[in-house]
């Protein structure tokens, strides 16, 4: 394994460093696990409208918001206090969901949401900026599989578990058991080593942003966040509720249904992402960044036009299957060359700032392209708008020229056998 990622056998430190990664961006993936696995089914099968599911996408606004506060968790305290208390808070807004009328979407549904997203967002500060901070250069191409990797093991323990688990227990006590697990995750940050920040860094990181950000190269690099993963986010609120409505045809009876969802685009289809996660870091450790943001990347593109044919020839059970483990195996790969990319040209001793930022920039488009997904899948039908999400993948690659400066390429450490 640790040959497929590039790294040495013989650099304890650096499995070490790894084994963090990992703890770290499983608690990080928990609570999309919420937003993007369980929601949608659980609103969508309450009879919330496709409209609806796509317009809550604007409460993920805080992704896109979260570098304004981002100093805060940069000057003060230690970043796993922050990600405990964030972890916390997540959990008591769980607890509160089962005892909540979802049906009309009402203000407290807005609010828990808008609380879930904020709390989860100041969590992506702390954890973002302690991984930058933790390992070199040379080991970001398997550090960035094994955190993509992590990330979707997550969304498969918690999206695909609460998904399954639908079949056979209530909703509320799903979300209860949610909760719980959600806390103990929250103090288990604290057994990871702490990584402190130099006092000169904490106290100066205007400075170290403005110099990062402060010529005109910034503005293709911001315009390429900004554009490489909206195919992504655009189809991203709607394929569950492809399932739902185009499954229902396949699988009538409900309980079959929300099985077949949990197995498959879900739990079965996030295991494929892991391999393509660590199979993109891979890539990336041998080929460099600048390759696996271009190739691995126009493969996760060509991904959406998969539930575009299955609807248009009508492909049944089993172009539905072919296409979810395409999309998510490519996901995997694409997902991993971009994070690579995003901590590759931060500082690392204002990587707070830095990588909030550019986080911050690439969700804007996204979270803005999903609360409007819903209203182009009622308009255009499934399959077109799933097209339409292909070719919006496409303006990033123009900008590839302007973007590679920025990437510090490391050469591979030569593996042992």
């Amino acid at each position: 394994m640790w040959k497929l990622l590039g790294v040495r056998e013989s650099a304890p430190e650096t499995r070490k460093k790894l084994g963090t990664i990992a703890l770290l961006y499983f608690i990080q993936g928990a609570p999309a696990a919420i937003l993007w696995e369980v929601l949608p089914v659980y609103f969508r099968i309450n009879g919330v409208s496709l409209r609806a599911i796509g317009g809550l996408r604007l409460l993920e606004l805080p992704y896109s918001l979260k570098v304004f506060w981002s100093p805060l968790v940069h000057r003060f305290g230690d970043r796993r206090h922050w990600m405990l208390a964030c972890m916390l808070g997540i959990a008591a807004v769980l607890f509160a969901l089962p005892f909540v009328n979802v049906a009309g979407v009402g203000l407290i549904v807005l609010f828990l949401i808008l609380a879930l997203t904020t709390l989860s967002a100041t969590q992506d500060i702390a954890i973002d900026s302690y991984s930058v901070g933790l390992v070199e250069r040379a080991e970001e191409g398997a550090a960035n599989g094994v955190r993509a990797s992590a990330y979707r093991v997550a969304l498969v323990a918690i999206g695909g578990g609460a998904v399954l688990l639908a079949g056979v227990l209530a909703w509320n006590s799903l979300f209860v058991l949610a909760g719980i697990v959600f806390a103990a995750l929250g103090f288990t940050a604290l057994a990871i080593p702490r990584l402190s920040l130099p006092i000169e860094a904490k106290e100066h990181w205007l400075a170290g942003f403005a110099g990062w950000a402060g010529t005109w190269k910034v503005i293709p690099l911001i315009l390429f966040v900004l554009t490489y993963k909206l195919g992504e986010f655009a189809i991203g609120p709607m394929v569950k509720p492809f399932w739902v409505d185009y499954g229902k045809t396949i699988w009538p009876v409900q309980e079959e249904l929300m099985f077949q969802i949990g197995m498959f685009p879900t739990t079965f289809g996030i295991v494929l992402s892991v391999v393509g996660a660590l199979l993109g870091g891979a890539f990336i450790s041998r080929f460099g960044i600048f390759h696996g943001i271009w190739f691995l990347g126009l493969l996760q593109a060509v991904s959406n036009l998969g539930y575009s044919f299955v609807e248009w020839m009508d492909l049944g059970r089993f172009g539905l299957y072919g296409a979810s483990m395409f999309e998510s195996l490519s996901g995997g790969l694409g997902t991993a060359a971009f994070l690579a990319f995003l901590m590759n040209v931060c500082q690392k001793e204002h990587a707070t700032v830095q990588y909030a930022f550019l986080s911050s920039v690439f969700s804007l488009t996204g979270r803005l392209i999903g609360a409007i997904s819903g209203l182009g899948a009622e308009k255009y039908g499934f399959a077109n708008y799933f097209a339409i999400t292909f070719l919006l993948s496409m303006p990033a690659y123009l900008l590839l020229p302007w973007v590679k400066g920025w990437i510090h390429e490391t050469p591979a450490q030569p593996t042992r056998s």
